[in-house]
């Protein structure tokens, strides 16, 4: 099997990776909401998906090209498993972590998680020593110009990240610091386990550090493997002062195996309950259920007039009472 842009594939017969099935789709390998991948292979990432599909290849429909129209981590290593599989079961263990690392940020091996932060900053126009050319490429032709550069690239990343430290460094930094605050207690974890909820309470004193989700840049306070290593909880509220942000971890957007995560609830009537409590003029907004990694939010970091007590009971209320919204193992979600 190779990688075939998806520009490219027209009604020739495919491989989804970690995507959405085209017309001329025979097979997709994807966690994604309402995927048709065989519950047979179902699995948390769809790298673990496409190992499962090497184990019985010749159960299911045969074509000669993979595709996927997004670059990530889990992506990578999933189209990586098809056109190479030899190569990528050799390092199976550690490109599953990758993939993890990737979309759920949480890893177990430090190795893996810092395979991944090459990875986005290799996909990063500010920070990447691929050609400009390629990353400043309209996104159909950049996503396609990474897989075809990177997969011969990644059996080297995983072996001998070392190497390449320069491209991971800072980001590791960022992991380090706040594995390191958990530890001393300037962030600090508080679960409410029947809600699938964890408080995260950061001092005033943490400045932002670099933090990437997927492949795209997205700085925090305390970087979200650190937090995530922490607690199982996919609904994260972070507290520091009178600024809060409650996110939805990727984990409950996808087709998640492990467990069955609680249904994510619509928080928009939730911005405007805060909203109402704002005297100053600060807007909270929520990027809706249906976004990979949601946020409800203070528009440009602004501090909130309601004080943490006040806005921890108002969430809590309002996540024991709100209807499901979102669900990723229906035909459709939603």
């Amino acid at each position: 099997m190779r990688f075939v842009p998806v520009g490219e594939i027209v009604d020739r017969p495919n491989v989804i990776a970690d995507g959405a099935a085209l017309p001329s789709t025979v097979l997709t390998l994807s966690h994604w909401p309402a995927s048709p991948t065989p519950a047979a292979l179902a699995e948390d990432t769809s790298a673990r998906i496409a190992f499962r599909y090497l184990d019985d290849v010749r159960r299911w429909p045969a074509a000669e090209a993979v595709s996927n129209d997004h670059f990530d981590q889990d992506g990578l290593v999933t189209v990586f498993a098809l056109v190479s599989p030899d190569e990528a079961r050799a390092r199976q263990a550690v490109l599953e972590d990758v993939a993890a690392a990737g979309d759920f940020a949480a890893f177990a091996h430090r190795d893996a998680a810092r395979v991944s932060f090459a990875l986005a900053a290799l996909a990063d126009p500010d920070r990447s020593p691929l050609a400009a050319g390629l990353l400043e490429a309209p996104y159909p032709e950049r996503c396609a110009g990474l897989y075809e550069e990177l997969l011969g690239k990644l059996p080297e990343l995983v072996d001998h990240v070392e190497r390449q430290r320069r491209l991971w460094e800072e980001e590791d930094a960022a992991l380090a610091a706040g594995e390191a605050a958990l530890a001393a207690g300037s962030v600090t974890i508080d679960e409410v386990s029947d809600l699938d909820l964890a408080v995260v309470s950061i001092s005033a004193s943490h400045q932002a550090r670099l933090a990437t989700r997927f492949s795209s840049r997205h700085d925090a306070a305390c970087h979200p493997a650190a937090i995530n290593n922490a607690t199982n909880a996919l609904r994260i509220l972070t507290v520091q002062g009178q600024r809060y942000e409650l996110v939805y971890r990727y984990e409950s957007w996808v087709k998640y195996t492990s467990r069955r995560p609680l249904p994510r609830v619509d928080l928009a009537p939730l911005a405007a309950q805060l909203q109402d409590e704002e005297q100053n003029g600060a807007r909270w907004s929520f990027d809706g259920v249906a976004a990979l990694v949601p946020s409800l939010r203070l528009a440009d970091g602004h501090e909130s007039d309601i004080p943490p007590p006040r806005l921890r009971e108002m969430v809590e209320r309002y996540l024991a009472m709100a209807p499901p919204a979102w669900d990723p193992y229906a035909t459709r979600p939603g």
